[in-house]
C-alpha cells in the first residue's frame, strides 16, 4: 500500500461533520465515496480532527492508503474529479452539487506518517461577526452577535485560558477524552472591522473545547462576565460552570502540525 497525505477544504454546512455515518452525509464518507470510484476498492482516509456538524475547514489533513503507487498530482485529480462528479448506481455522471469539499493538496509520505496521531499542533479559527444587521453573503459562516463587544476584554479574559488547565469546564459532558487536561498554546482575539476573529492553537482539543472558550470570551466581551468569572469558571472543573457552547459554523480548522 501507499499513502498519500491530504490536505482538505469543506464548507461543513449540510455535513454531520468529518466523521462517516451510516444515514447522514459527512466530510469523511464522501471523500471515501470518491476514492472508491477513483481506486476502484474500498479505502479508509484517517483525519487529523473529526469535525463536527456545520464545522468547516480551510486546511484539514488525512491520509489515504492506494493499492499502487501513483503522482501525488494524479491522486488529488482523481479525487476531486469524483467529489465533484456523483456517479449513480445507473453508472450515469451528474454533477454533485450538495459537495463542497475539495482535496487541495496530496503528497507521498511514508508509512510512519498518521492524520491524527502524529500530529503535533492544531490551529482553530472562529469568526464573529459583530453588527446589528443580520447576515446574508455570511450565513452558515460565521456567528453573529448584535450586542457590542469588548475585543480588550476578551483578550483578557483568552489570557486566562492560555496555558496548561484542567478544561472540564470547557468539555462537552459526551466527551471520550481520557484526560481533561490540555495545553492552549494560545488564544487570541483581533478585530478587523466588523469581524472578531478568535484563533487557537494546541495539540488537541477536548469536544467543543473551542467552542466553549468562545461562547465564555463572548460573555467577557458583554460585560456579563468579569475576569473573575472566568478564572471561576477553569477553576470550578464543571462543565455546569462553563460558558455557552457557541453556534458551530463560525468555526474553521486552519492547519494541522507535524
Amino acid at each position: 500500500m501507499h499513502r498519500y497525505k491530504l490536505t482538505i477544504e469543506y464548507d461543513g454546512t449540510g455535513y454531520a461533520g468529518w466523521q462517516k455515518q451510516d444515514d447522514q452525509p459527512t466530510v469523511q464518507g464522501e471523500l471515501e465515496k470518491a476514492a472508491l470510484q477513483f481506486c476502484g476498492q474500498p479505502v479508509s482516509i484517517v483525519g487529523a480532527g473529526r469535525t463536527d456538524a456545520g464545522v468547516h475547514a480551510t486546511a484539514q489533513v488525512a491520509h489515504i492508503d492506494l493499492p499502487r503507487e501513483m503522482d501525488p498530482f494524479r491522486v488529488m485529480q482523481g479525487l476531486n474529479y469524483y467529489l465533484f462528479n456523483c456517479i449513480d448506481t445507473a453508472g450515469k455522471t451528474s454533477q454533485n452539487h450538495r459537495n463542497r469539499i475539495s482535496v487541495i493538496n496530496a503528497q507521498s509520505v511514508t508509512e510512519e506518517f498518521h492524520a491524527r496521531f502524529t500530529a503535533t499542533k492544531r490551529h482553530y479559527l472562529y469568526r464573529i461577526i459583530n453588527r446589528r444587521s443580520r447576515l446574508s453573503l455570511e450565513s452558515n459562516r460565521a456567528w453573529l452577535i448584535m450586542e457590542s463587544l469588548d475585543t480588550a476584554q476578551m483578550q483578557k479574559a483568552a489570557d486566562i485560558l492560555v496555558g496548561t488547565h484542567d478544561f472540564s469546564s470547557f468539555r462537552d459532558t459526551m466527551c471520550q477524552a481520557k484526560s481533561p487536561i490540555k495545553t492552549l498554546e494560545k488564544l487570541e482575539v483581533r478585530r478587523h472591522g466588523e469581524e472578531i476573529r478568535v484563533t487557537t492553537c494546541a495539540r488537541s482539543f477536548l469536544h467543543h473545547q473551542v467552542r466553549i472558550m468562545v461562547g465564555t470570551l463572548a460573555l467577557a466581551g458583554k460585560w456579563r462576565w468579569t475576569l473573575a468569572d472566568v478564572q471561576k469558571s477553569l477553576d470550578a472543573k464543571d462543565r455546569k460552570a462553563g460558558g455557552p457552547t457557541c453556534p458551530p459554523e463560525g468555526l474553521y480548522l486552519t492547519g494541522v502540525e507535524y
